[in-house]
């Protein structure tokens, strides 16, 4: 696994750092500065907009509103490529309460909800990029093993289906045993962004 640093780039420099993410490259971010997640999630999305890929954003609310406000100062129209499907933006607590039973990621749910929404990503053959804040929102309500059952679900869709995949998670969730915690987690993604 390598590690990628996002903070202190120039926007050009960004764009390199993004055009060479690699189909089926699962990153994740750990983060406890809102700016700096926002700045990598932008060059994330707004990068593969600007490469005509699809993308896939399933964040808590707040951030899917932060990241269409930047896309719009960008430059982007996240409306007309929502019109498209090249942007499609869902909430992470709906999307996850589709494919979890009894606190447990469902894998035929899953890959049946994630399937569809790819698809739609994908129309007319383009690349595809996703971001997912799911994994987040367990580890926040402490549910550890879902977590890493869930990262698999997604190590597993990402090679069968070739698309890049980022994820974030905050410090904060991290304060107890983090070292353990972070190893744990690092250990289903390819790289790091920091």
């Amino acid at each position: 696994m390598s590690t990628l640093s996002s903070s202190g780039r120039r926007p050009e420099k960004m764009d390199i750092f993004w055009g060479e993410i690699a189909p089926c490259e699962h990153l994740v971010q750990l983060y406890d500065d809102g700016e700096a997640f926002l700045d990598a999630l932008e060059g994330f999305i707004g990068g593969g907009l600007a490469a005509g890929d699809g993308t896939v954003v399933i964040a808590t609310e707040a951030h899917l509103d932060a990241l269409a406000m930047r896309l719009i100062a960008s430059g982007a129209n996240p409306q007309a490529a929502a019109a498209r499907n090249q942007y499609i933006a869902l909430r992470a607590d709906e999307t996850l309460a589709t494919f979890i039973v009894d606190g447990w990621p469902d894998e035929a749910r899953f890959r049946e909800v994630m399937g569809a929404i790819l698809a739609r990503a994908r129309e007319g053959g383009r690349k595809v990029r996703a971001f997912g804040e799911m994994v987040a929102l367990l580890w926040m309500d402490g549910n550890r093993e879902a977590v890493v059952r869930l990262e698999q679900l997604w190590n597993d869709l990402c090679r069968q289906e070739g698309f890049s995949l980022f994820c974030a998670y905050p410090k904060l969730g991290f304060s107890q045993n983090a070292s353990l915690s972070a190893r744990d987690i690092f250990a289903l993604h390819s790289r790091i962004v920091s």
